[in-house]
């Protein structure tokens, strides 16, 4: 009978969330190596720090300023995702996220429920500017790179991994190879267990990071806490932050376009009333 090679994995907290590493044919050491680098760039790319690389350049504001290569990828990145979720994903929502009082992270205290006037948030190319080594911010605005990070981080993590791995980044993850017996990799979602195989995952809920009748998911379009009649999606994509991007447009989309949506655009879907 043949046995099935054994699973290296490893969990660890980290961006304020639960975090998994698992692969096949590696030792303990790279794995820790990979919750090394997990935390490394959650510091620089927190945006409850002020000391963060993310932070400094938000209070940069109305200059061109030097930035790093990650936060570079990540910013296109996140033009990318505006241009391909119909601007539905905006990481501009900073002010927004600051009106309803999610200033600190929700583990270390809750947020104080002060709702100030919600206004839609401004297209994201209208207040961002990339160029090679540099970005610039158009005063006012500030960047939140969410769950946009976590999908970028769990495929970065997934590939510095090898080819039969798995880097799950507080939901957002990303499973590259064939798994430990060949068939995949069994991920849960929305209840089930499927198998994945050199593809990403993501679910974008309003039913966790609450407060005071609040979440934290802004729809753009009101600059306000999403109320779209639908609560949770997970999808299956080519990628991690492909799945990111899909989940958060079809839950901002609401239950009657999310699923011609998910049909267009993911390999496989989700939805929760």
């Amino acid at each position: 009978m043949r046995r099935s090679p054994p699973v290296e994995a490893y969990q660890f907290e980290a961006l304020g969330t639960r975090c998994g590493l698992y692969a096949v044919g590696l030792s303990h050491d790279r794995l820790l190596e990979g919750e090394r680098w997990t935390v490394r760039m959650g510091a620089r790319l927190t945006r409850f720090s002020p000391d963060s690389e993310l932070s400094n350049f938000n209070a940069s504001t109305g200059r061109w300023v030097e930035i790093s290569l990650e936060l570079e990828a990540l910013l296109r990145e996140s033009l990318h995702a505006f241009e391909t979720s119909r601007s539905l994903v905006n990481v501009a929502v900073l002010p927004s996220m600051i009106g309803i009082g999610y200033t600190k992270p929700l583990a270390s205290e809750q947020p104080v429920t002060t709702v100030t006037e919600m206004r839609p948030t401004p297209a994201l190319p209208d207040v961002l500017e990339v160029r090679r080594g540099v970005a610039r911010l158009e005063p006012g605005a500030g960047i939140d790179l969410g769950g946009i990070a976590k999908g970028w981080m769990a495929d970065r993590l997934c590939e510095a991994l090898g080819p039969n791995a798995v880097a799950n980044i507080g939901g957002d993850l990303r499973a590259g190879g064939l798994g430990p017996d060949g068939a995949g990799w069994p991920v849960g979602l929305a209840g089930m267990t499927v198998l994945m195989r050199d593809q990403g995952a993501a679910t974008s809920s309003v039913r966790r990071r609450r407060w005071g009748g609040l979440h934290h998911l802004i729809d753009p379009r009101t600059g306000a806490p999403a109320r779209t009649g639908l609560e949770e999606v997970s999808v299956v994509a080519a990628s991690g932050v492909e799945a990111e991007t899909i989940a958060k447009t079809a839950l901002l989309l609401g239950p009657e376009v999310a699923p011609v949506y998910c049909a267009a655009s993911a390999l496989a879907w989700w939805l929760s009333t």
